[in-house]
């Protein structure tokens, strides 16, 4: 099953929640905020993907200009950035939607039309 770490009250995840449902495409939701991904599912995400680090942090966020992250990002490690996004989930892009293999960040429409819309069909005719 899809995993969807989001804020319930952010505008992009609502519009990622509903997309999913109008699609029929089951998903758990998580509050990202409340409930982070781990370290380890973190650094397991960013490998799989093979995205830039920066994709998996919300670089408009209020935490991540806080941290002064804009120019450590770059230097740091798989391990070092995983550890980081797993202590604040208002660190990570929103919506984080992931099946285990696959990951996006953020909601484009095109993008899970995709990747998700495809991936669910391959799931059902198994």
């Amino acid at each position: 099953m899809l995993e969807l770490y989001q804020h319930p009250t952010c505008s992009t995840c609502k519009a990622a929640r509903k997309w999913l449902d109008q699609h029929a495409i089951e998903y758990q939701a998580i509050n990202m905020i409340e409930t982070p991904p781990t370290q380890e599912a973190i650094a397991n995400l960013i490998k799989q993907s093979d995205l830039p680090l920066i994709r998996f942090f919300n670089t408009s966020g209020n935490r991540y200009r806080e941290l002064g992250l804009k120019s450590r990002v770059p230097d740091m490690t798989i391990s070092e950035a995983a550890a980081v996004l797993a202590s604040d989930g208002m660190l990570i892009k929103r919506p984080l939607l992931t099946d285990g293999k696959t990951t996006t960040l953020g909601f484009k429409e095109d993008v899970y039309e995709a990747i998700w819309e495809t991936e669910t069909k391959k799931d059902r005719s198994d």
